[in-house]
């Protein structure tokens, strides 16, 4: 006769499920000064970078953005990029990476496929959305995303620049419990036949890939070696599968990261 018994779970017990929100306790308590910069413009350590994540997601809770709805992001490489790569993840919204590359054709036909609701575009890139524009019908808000001060105008309906937004926004969201199969990020493919074609990834995925990228670079000493001490500048564009992930891996492990913007 086999003896066998149940096993309850403690009401206290937390599942632990691999969504990004995760990734940044290490950073947190283990590097809170460290810096992450961009370009000459800003400086600020992880610390603050924890506080913007916060005040971005506020922002965007604002605007109406709730679980299930997707954001846009077109931008160069930055420290509004990375913050993306969290805030709008973590809650529970998915993440659409444009293909600033793509022909505005291209660009129309991926942002309709993912029916962005708000878009966070940089101003090298207004022209471009404010041809298509009209035919994005989901849209409901921009943000500006910009690197210099002066006066700025657009026909497209701004809910206001990237800064002074995140600067009136709540600085403590409450970000939600879901299941690590939640989508997380959206790109379209290059390459292929016909018209891009729409790829995602879920949180279990990009946290599994993260550890598997912080083991594999961090545990050899030979040549692509990545660890806490050295500094990370992508040159990858974040839009191409996150830069290969390893903002991700990045901020996991607590490194310094510095943010070219645009680069020739």
């Amino acid at each position: 006769m086999i003896n066998t018994r149940i096993i309850e779970r403690t009401p206290s017990a937390y599942a632990y499920p691999l969504t990004l929100k995760h990734l940044l306790h290490t950073p947190i308590l283990y590097a809170p000064e460290q810096q992450i910069v961009y370009r000459n413009l800003m400086r600020h350590s992880y610390r603050d970078f924890y506080g913007r994540i916060h005040r971005l997601a506020s922002a965007l809770s604002s605007l109406g953005i709730k679980p299930g709805d997707t954001v846009a992001v077109l931008d160069w490489d930055s420290h509004r990029y990375l913050e993306c790569f969290f805030a709008v993840p973590m809650m529970g919204v998915t993440l659409h990476t444009v293909n600033v590359r793509f022909s505005p054709e291209q660009i129309l036909f991926t942002m309709k496929h993912a029916e962005d609701k708000v878009v966070l575009v940089h101003e090298d890139f207004l022209d471009i959305i404010e041809k298509i524009g009209v035919n994005l019908k989901s849209v409901q808000a921009y943000i500006l995303l910009r690197d210099g001060d002066g006066a700025w105008s657009s026909t497209l309906p701004i809910a206001g620049e990237y800064e002074e937004i995140l600067s009136n926004a709540h600085d403590a969201f409450d970000f939600p419990e879901f299941h690590e199969d939640t989508q997380a990020t959206l790109f379209h493919t290059t390459g292929t036949t016909g018209m891009p074609k729409g790829v995602y990834y879920s949180h279990s995925q990009l946290v599994l890939h993260t550890l598997a990228c912080a083991v594999a670079l961090g545990s050899f000493t030979a040549q692509g070696r990545f660890q806490s001490g050295d500094v990370y500048m992508p040159i990858t564009p974040m839009f191409h599968v996150h830069a290969w992930g390893l903002p991700y891996v990045a901020t996991l492990i607590g490194a310094k990261q510095v943010y070219p913007g645009r680069f020739d």
